[in-house]
């Protein structure tokens, strides 16, 4: 292992095989290193060892996708800017410059983006000054996306494509991490959104809790996981077979709104129709679900939570909160009350019973709620702004609605404080009963 101190070109020599990374900075990056292979609709599958040398100093590309404007307004991005390839399968290692004689802590971000949007090298996730403060290793994961992850019968076609991507890369992580200067045995998942939603299910898979020691589940939407998503499901691959392995990426994308047409009039379910099939390799069914869990309780320390203001990062793309919105004198007044509703209906409340559940299990459990928000904003501290007090710079973060009014000093100085709580608990120092920043962010353990 080499890890820049004044290098120009450090080089690491992984089990995988080598790669030189760049220096940037505070920071040594290793990117778009692939951790796997797959057919489309297949199972990845490990890559066998390489000699040859890597030069992993490029971003990973997206999975192909559709733009979705409400998170190109709101987090200041532009879809058609990312570069795209639907062999996606790429992790990127960021990790702190200098010499550190001893294994450094390792966070596993798994990208939000209701599992048809993002990436894991979007510059607005750029873990760099988390990686620099904080003295720990992130290691970011582009996966598969929408109709090319996560539809699918299991027989034809491999259900939970984009789930079992996220495992192979977190192998990956176990068997090579150590070679960057990571500690295998301490190893964090986080993730926000449908990356947090992933995160719950991945809690389910055998054999996790010996390759994962925390998780951070940040916004897991888990009050839209319903009892009818196996019906969609079905709906939605019946009117995917139109597509065939010969099909053009544009064919797909194009088939992909018909797939989510498919999944209209199934209730909540249908607000995040694409994501983890229960019942299919690697998820359990529904009641050995809740097994997986109990009994993963003990072995995986927890960090959940939510933002105070989740629901109104959907106000103007929710029919009926946009027309609350037009109500006369008291609108923005009765949207507000909705959307506290619906933040508690989504967000909090299914996230707190399903925490005191895991610590009913034996886990140890720890519950936020993040509340900064941009001065004078009324987007409040809404979902995804977690993100901003998390990764990337002034920068990334310029055309960003989000965060709009707020001044950088301000953001970044909630950021590092927050930065500091994840870093602590990431490090396994333990959080204390309470864990307070004014005006930004709360923890109690449970």
């Amino acid at each position: 292992m080499s890890v820049a101190g004044d290098e120009t070109d450090p080089l690491f020599a992984p089990p995988s095989g080598p790669v030189r990374g760049r220096v940037d900075g505070a920071v040594v990056r290793a990117q778009g290193i692939p951790f796997a292979r797959a057919e489309r609709f297949g199972a990845p599958s490990r890559l066998d060892p390489g000699t040859e040398l890597r030069e992993a100093v490029t971003p990973a590309p997206a999975c192909p996708q559709h733009p979705v404007s409400i998170l190109e307004r709101r987090l200041g991005y532009r879809t058609a800017d990312i570069p795209v390839d639907e062999a996606c399968l790429r992790l990127s290692v960021t990790m702190p410059r200098g010499p550190h004689p001893e294994p450094l802590p390792v966070m596993v971000w798994l990208h939000g983006g209701a599992y048809v949007s993002g990436a894991g090298d979007l510059p607005f996730m750029d873990p760099a000054a988390f990686v620099a403060e904080q003295r720990l290793i992130v290691v970011t994961v582009t996966y598969r996306l929408g109709l090319l992850g996560f539809i699918g019968d299991g027989t034809r076609r491999t259900a939970n494509a984009g789930l079992l991507d996220q495992l192979m890369a977190i192998d990956w992580v176990h068997d090579n991490i150590a070679a960057f200067g990571g500690d295998p045995g301490n190893v964090t998942l986080f993730g926000e959104s449908a990356g947090a939603d992933a995160i719950l299910h991945l809690l389910a898979t055998d054999g996790i809790a010996a390759k994962v020691r925390r998780a951070i589940v940040q916004s897991a939407p888990i009050g839209v996981l319903t009892r009818r998503r196996g019906r969609m499901h079905d709906a939605m691959t019946a009117a995917a077979e139109a597509l065939d392995e010969s099909a053009t990426v544009d064919d797909a994308l194009a088939l992909q709104a018909e797939v989510e047409r498919a999944a209209r009039g199934f209730g909540p379910a249908s607000l995040m129709p694409f994501g983890p099939q229960t019942g299919h390799h690697p998820v359990p069914e529904r009641q050995a679900l809740r097994r997986a869990w109990r009994d993963a309780a003990p072995r995986v320390e927890l960090l959940i939570g939510h933002n105070a203001h989740e629901a109104r990062f959907f106000a103007d793309a929710v029919p009926a909160l946009s027309t609350l919105g037009r109500v006369p004198f008291v609108g923005g007044r009765l949207q507000q009350a909705v959307a506290w509703l619906l933040t508690g209906l989504v967000y909090r409340w299914p996230a707190l019973r399903w925490a005191r559940g895991y610590r009913r299990a034996g886990g140890r459990v720890h519950f936020y709620r993040l509340s900064w928000s941009a001065p004078g904003n009324a987007l409040g501290a809404a979902h995804t702004i977690d993100l901003a007090l998390l990764f990337g710079d002034r920068r990334a973060w310029a055309d960003a609605e989000i965060v709009r009014g707020a001044a950088w000093d301000d953001l970044d100085g909630r950021g590092r404080r927050v930065r500091e709580v994840w870093g602590q608990f990431a490090s396994g120092a333990g959080l204390p009963q309470r864990t307070t920043i004014p005006g930004a962010l709360a923890v109690r353990s449970l």
